[in-house]
């Protein structure tokens, strides 16, 4: 079993930063790709970031390239999304995710309740 809780989410205005963070149990969370995906109500799950076991393979939307940072640190069993330069279409539920990696949800097996983040205008 993977438990994934994610938190670190609020309210922020634009052009400011938020850091997410993503727990996991396990000591198996080494083995799985970690995702973070995102939601805006009336929208399509969105693919945010992805990082591998090893932290040098990464993939990002276009949306958040350049501005989201995501990163691992394997002995807390913890991912983590730096958001930068955040603007209000960034607003949305951000799910942490676990499974085999990509940028499609069903590649994922194991999902997190989500945290939210309110960017102002």
């Amino acid at each position: 079993q993977v438990q994934l809780v994610e938190s670190g989410g609020g309210l922020v205005q634009a052009g400011g930063s938020l850091r997410l963070s993503c727990a996991a149990s396990g000591r198996t969370f080494i083995w799985f790709f970690m995702g973070w995906f995102r939601q805006a109500p009336g929208k399509e799950r969105e693919f945010v970031a992805t990082i591998s076991w090893n932290p040098g393979e990464t993939a990002y939307g276009d949306s958040v390239k350049d501005r989201f940072t995501i990163s691992r640190d394997n002995a807390k069993n913890t991912v983590y999304l730096q958001m930068n330069n955040l603007k209000p279409e960034d607003t949305a539920v951000y799910y942490c995710a676990a499974g085999s990696g990509g940028k499609v949800s069903k590649s994922y097996d194991y999902w997190g309740q989500g945290t939210q983040v309110i960017v102002s205008a």
